[in-house]
């Protein structure tokens, strides 16, 4: 990954899209032909609301033709569908639909439900919530000071496996929960056990599913059917252990950008080497359900339901962020996802009874954005429409190749000097770690990361030169300026 290996967690909306409004009007005028895929039956249709179903067909137009978003979305509030769209294709080469049944990788999502099956040991009192892990698993280091607990709120200071340098190779083969907590369980804690939290643990969640392993006698992907997926009625929901090669009708393919406005197939993994905290496929439908499983079902006991969803605790755990959310004006809950070739988010607003899904065959985080603008849209609420040039941006309208940004140490990758350097007419950020990621033109000084739609600004002097960029909330500051830098054309 390019600006971190970290996930890319919730996003808001950025003050920069205010810059790409398309009118309203112009938006409600697209036609609908423009969405391959997009037919309903009659009674789909009359389940829907008219009045918002063409703005978010209109909203989510700019992302489909643009190739940034492929997929599934949904809008309910309370048990009524307000929206539902399947968009795109599930395998492009073979010209394969999108469907309402059809499986994509849901990436961090997966941890609700691995969340979820210790919970129900936890309430078979097979487990506790202060049960140690050496109690269950011998060999890991710390393993008598780390609890369940800390592993499900990602406080159990053990190192993540997703930032070694061999996590690439790591993919390329198959594993279990055990291979997997092999690879870290000698390293020494970062941290006393619930100091403090460590965003996107995934070796916690490894260990996790290890625990399950060890309490079932079961394999991970099976316990998980008989724990979580039958008894919770989620019928297309599986956990991938790399036991079989599904067909496009079944499981979508994923595809990640190439340029700005490129695909390609994504490399495939071996998505049992994300065990527990990444290795889930479902649909937009079985992840509704199970929201409403969890906020006002019977699922779990009541104890282990209000420890997922205390809002009073931990901000993070149990596989949602638990926050404040100034534009919804109340708590929400939400998860973020992405692995190579899809990407995920989730939102439920209590208060509302509203929950949103947003699940793209796609390595793009727009998924957040169009999660949290959805929303909006279905509670009436300001949104910015996103206007998305179909034409590469003219490499002269930067004049920037090879210009360089030096930004703080609470950057992404701290103290990070990227570049904005041009290949093909196109522009990419070029990251000390050797990734490049493409840019999105909205105009001549401002754009979006292409792979973690963030938003882009570049910072000129009363001559046009440019003296620093912006990148999402951080300013970077011009490496170098000289009489030579061009101005910006006129």
């Amino acid at each position: 990954m390019g600006k971190s290996r970290l996930g890319p967690g919730e996003f808001v909306i950025h003050a920069l899209r205010a810059l790409a409004r398309v009118s309203l009007a112009r938006a409600l005028a697209a036609p609908l032909a423009l969405f391959p895929c997009l037919a309903l039956t009659p009674a789909r249709a009359a389940a829907q609301r008219p009045d918002i179903s063409h703005v978010i067909d209109a909203y989510i137009e700019p992302y489909v033709k643009s190739n940034n978003f492929s997929g599934q979305l949904l809008v309910l509030r309370g048990n009524t569908v307000l929206y539902q769209r399947e968009l795109g294709w599930a395998d492009r080469d073979a010209k394969v639909p999108m469907t309402r049944d059809t499986q994509l990788h849901i990436a961090s999502i997966s941890m609700q439900f691995t969340a979820a099956a210790i919970m129900r040991l936890v309430d078979q009192r097979t487990l506790s919530l202060d049960t140690r892990v050496s109690d269950v698993v011998q060999g890991v280091r710390g393993g008598e000071l780390i609890t369940i607990r800390n592993l499900l709120e990602q406080r159990s200071g053990l190192s993540d496996i997703n930032a070694r340098a061999d996590y690439a190779e790591i993919l390329q083969q198959h594993q279990t929960p055990a291979t997997l907590v092999a690879v870290i369980s000698g390293d020494s804690l970062l941290f006393p056990p619930g100091s403090r939290y460590l965003h996107e643990e995934h070796s916690a969640y490894n260990l996790l599913a290890l625990i399950i392993e060890k309490k079932t006698g079961l394999p991970f992907a099976r316990a998980m059917q008989r724990l979580v997926f039958q008894p919770a009625g989620l019928r297309h929901t599986v956990a991938d252990d790399d036991g079989d090669t599904p067909s496009p009708k079944v499981a979508a393919r994923g595809y990640e950008p190439q340029g700005v406005y490129g695909l390609i197939a994504a490399t495939p993994i071996h998505w049992s080497a994300k065990s527990g905290n990444a290795s889930v496929r479902s649909t937009a439908s079985d992840e509704a359900r199970w929201v409403q499983q969890l906020f006002h079902g019977h699922f779990l006991s009541d104890a282990s339901r209000s420890a997922i969803v205390d809002s009073s605790g931990v901000p993070a755990g149990y596989g949602w962020f638990r926050r404040s959310n100034k534009r919804f004006d109340e708590r929400s809950y939400s998860m973020s996802g992405r692995s190579p070739g899809f990407a995920s988010y989730v939102m439920y607003l209590p208060r509302e009874d509203v929950t949103v899904v947003a699940l793209s065959n796609i390595y793009s985080s727009a998924t957040a954005d169009i999660g949290n603008d959805i929303a909006a849209i279905a509670l009436g609420l300001p949104y910015a429409p996103i206007a998305l040039d179909a034409r590469p941006l003219p490499p002269e309208m930067l004049a920037l190749d090879g210009a360089r940004f030096t930004f703080p140490s609470d950057f992404y990758q701290p103290n990070a000097t990227v570049a904005l350097t041009q290949s093909g007419g196109e522009m990419f950020v070029a990251w000390p770690s050797g990734d490049r990621t493409p840019i999105v033109p909205l105009d001549g000084d401002h754009a979006i990361d292409r792979a973690y739609w963030e938003p882009i600004s570049i910072v000129r002097d009363s001559a046009g030169r440019a003296t620093a960029m912006t990148y999402d909330r951080f300013r970077g500051e011009r490496a170098t300026v000289n009489e030579a830098d061009s101005p910006r054309p006129r």
